[in-house]
């Protein structure tokens, strides 16, 4: 890709940053949502659950596909064919007659999804190659989950006091309509110098493996957690696993390069940011449904009531990025464990009569902890990779959030399910604000261990067997 000028590239981090802005607004506005979708369809926990859990569990299997397809047949190609898949399955998810329609439409939603942002952020990395620069390009791109989040509840409890729930979907439309003009007229087409080869085999591994665990955790409590079908589920996830890893390990161009995992902080950082984003999603569906169906909110005061924690990543993720830049990931990553660990324990004090004001508190501090914890994540899996695999990295790291935040939805909603003894306003527990915690611990460790010197050697080491020998600068 030829080298562009700093406006040209600038343009090009916007447009692909409204990538990122729709599918984040649509998983935040559809949360606030939640509870009328469930009254109007008649839909029980497990029903909201894969409302949400339909999209992230499509997008975390195809994630890796869609980046090194964009490798393969050009980016911008790939992203446009996104932006439309997307744009159709929104429109068919505001007409879902429905639950079960409306799951499905969410799943075209999300096959549209996973053209997206990992493509999107090859691009990125494509188009700012100097480090300190492309730190600060991915800190804004983080900083763009934080307006994503300000903007989708707001948005949606407008839309769903105002008009219908099937807006929230409708909203994607204009946005996507005006980035696939803006692409067509200025995102330059790229593609990795050699072509990776289609893997069938280990996608059909991934999908396997997500989806068993995830229908096992959302249907357990109803199914019974040592009933057949969910311990065979789990028998099922488990095979796909070993066999996915022995597979990948024996292709020469897999889906999934396992040598990947042998970098430490590429790793930390895929299982930081499933922990992490768990931690959204799980906050995002309990925080919702406890607002709306325990202290009687509106889907709009539900939605306003969210502000405070999506200011803190608008304001924080940009700094987290410059915080990467001038000192690597470790400060952003002790932070932001800390920070959601601590609002773990302080909503696990919330009940029915708590002040508005402590669950504020809550809301900033895991707004905090979440924006400074996107941009090391990203920063450390592209970082030290070949140009040329920069978009399987950078699915990776995406494909961890989004399983992330399938596993967030499954567990909160699967231990609020379990815990329920009566209506919703008399049996909404702790136990889910504890694993959140869990996710916030999770973080700080791996933070730590993850980001020192021998985490680092394992990094170069990775890296060089990654780039071909062709390439590589001899030692003088």
């Amino acid at each position: 890709m030829p080298e562009l000028s700093r406006n040209r590239r600038l343009l090009v981090l916007a447009i692909c940053c409204m990538s990122l802005l729709i599918v984040g607004l649509d998983n935040t506005i559809v949360n606030v949502a939640l509870p009328t979708i469930q009254h109007e369809l008649h839909a029980g926990v497990s029903g909201l659950q894969w409302v949400i859990d339909a999209y992230t569990l499509v997008l975390a299997s195809f994630l890796m596909l869609a980046g090194s397809t964009g490798d393969r047949i050009g980016r911008r190609r790939t992203f446009q064919t996104g932006l439309a898949v997307f744009a159709l399955g929104s429109l068919a998810c505001g007409f879902a007659p429905s639950l079960g329609w409306l799951v499905v439409f969410r799943m075209v939603q999300a096959l549209g999804g996973s053209m997206l942002n990992p493509v999107a952020m090859s691009i990125i990395t494509n188009t700012f190659t100097e480090p300190r620069e492309r730190a600060r390009a991915i800190g804004v791109w983080a900083g763009v989950v934080g307006i994503s989040i300000a903007l989708g509840p707001v948005v949606g409890g407008l839309l769903v006091t105002a008009s219908t729930w099937r807006a929230i979907f409708w909203i994607n439309l204009p946005i996507a309509m005006v980035a696939l003009v803006l692409t067509a007229r200025f995102v330059p087409e790229s593609r990795a110098a050699k072509a990776r080869a289609v893997d069938p085999g280990g996608q059909l591994l991934v999908i396997v493996l997500l989806s068993s665990l995830t229908y096992a955790i959302i249907e357990g409590p109803a199914s019974g957690w040592a009933s057949a079908k969910i311990l065979g589920l789990f028998a099922v996830c488990a095979a796909a696993l070993v066999t996915l890893i022995r597979y990948e390990s024996r292709r020469h161009e897999p889906l999934l390069d396992m040598r990947f995992f042998r970098s430490a902080p590429f790793s930390g950082a895929a299982v930081i940011a499933v922990s992490s984003f768990a931690a959204l999603a799980g906050f995002l569906f309990l925080n919702t449904l406890y607002l709306q169906e325990v202290r009687g909110l509106s889907a709009l005061q539900a939605g306003l009531y969210s502000l405070p924690m999506a200011a803190m990543t608008v304001v924080f993720g940009p700094l987290s990025g410059r915080l990467v830049a001038s000192r690597g990931p470790r400060p952003s990553l002790v932070i932001a464990g800390v920070a959601l660990t601590l609002s773990g324990l302080i909503l696990t004090t919330v009940t029915a009569h708590t002040t508005m004001a402590w669950l504020l508190v809550a809301y900033v501090v895991f707004g905090f902890g979440f924006a400074v914890v996107n941009a090391p994540i990203t920063n450390t899996a592209v970082s030290g990779m070949p140009r040329e695999q920069a978009g399987v990295a950078a699915a990776v790291a995406s494909t961890s959030r989004q399983i992330g935040q399938s596993l967030g939805v499954a567990v909160a909603g699967s231990v609020l399910a379990s815990t329920l003894r009566g209506p919703m306003r008399y049996g909404f527990g702790p136990a889910g604000w504890w694993i959140l915690a869990g996710y916030g611990l999770v973080v700080l460790v791996l933070g730590i261990t993850t980001t020192g010197r021998w985490a680092l050697g394992t990094a170069e080491r990775t890296a060089e067997r990654l780039t071909p020998s062709s390439v590589k600068v001899p030692v003088p």
